[in-house]
């Protein structure tokens, strides 16, 4: 099940609605927690290949930053982090390459696909500082911290920086147009009025013979993800699909 590489550090729980969220798996064993965590409460994912990854969440100062529910890990994140962990290398292989990620929340999947050799990975999120605070964290904690360790593996450079999807004129943007070959776009979909941007963002950082792996849950409703991948509206930008599938998040 995806949700066994999960492991949370539970504060305590005194209060009545704290004991039912957590009691919520032994009630409905057949659901699935689509989150994880909350700015008081790390989360520890179980990479099978690098050991615990300790992640914390960030704390959101004000309502823009708090609708962004970056202060949460979500499912489609621990995904794609597992495939490119340990998915078949022709199809989800980092080696060598240089890595985007968008609206990266706990920065997890680009963390992994540092591990896994990419080259080069920038992690990205909306330009709020306490969520670009809390990546670099992670960041520090479970890449920088076991570059500096003895005997440590090589591995590629990684860092932070903040990005509204759409805004193109920015140093970061205009300095990284057409760089990246792999993108990484987790539970990104379910704001549709921001569909356009994230396509425009997506379109200007990839670079040629590049691709975008875009993963989404389904808990908020598929009509509100389905018209990112609108055919006319991708091909206005350059893009297109070229797999798309669905995977139940209880299988094995």
């Amino acid at each position: 099940m995806l949700t066994n590489k999960i492991h949370q550090t539970k504060p305590d729980l005194n209060e009545p609605e704290d004991i039912l969220s957590s009691s919520l798996g032994v009630i409905f064993p057949d659901d699935i927690t689509n989150q994880h965590g909350d700015p008081t409460t790390p989360v520890i994912y179980l990479s099978p290949s690098f050991g615990p990854l300790y992640l914390t969440l960030a704390d959101p100062i004000g309502e823009t930053s708090r609708q962004l529910f970056s202060h949460f890990l979500w499912n489609a994140s621990v995904l794609l982090a597992e495939y490119i962990e340990e998915g078949s290398p022709s199809q989800w292989g980092v080696q060598g390459e240089r890595v985007l990620e968008l609206g990266a929340g706990t920065g997890l999947a680009g963390m992994v696909a540092c591990l896994k050799g990419a080259e080069e990975v920038v992690v990205s999120d909306y330009p709020a500082e306490e969520v670009l605070l809390n990546i670099r964290l992670n960041v520090t904690r479970n890449i920088t911290d076991r570059k500096e360790a003895p005997l440590a593996p090589s591995l590629g450079k990684i860092s932070v920086e903040g990005h509204g999807w759409g805004d193109l004129t920015t140093p970061f943007s205009l300095g990284n147009k057409g760089k990246f070959s792999r993108i990484l776009v987790a539970d990104c979909l379910w704001m549709p009025y921001q569909h356009a941007n994230l396509r425009a963002s997506i379109a200007h950082f990839l670079g040629q013979g590049g691709k975008a792996w875009v993963i989404a849950g389904f808990h908020t409703g598929r009509e509100k993800m389905r018209g990112f991948f609108a055919e006319a509206e991708l091909k206005s930008v350059g893009l297109g699909v070229e797999r798309i599938w669905e995977r139940n998040a209880g299988w094995g």
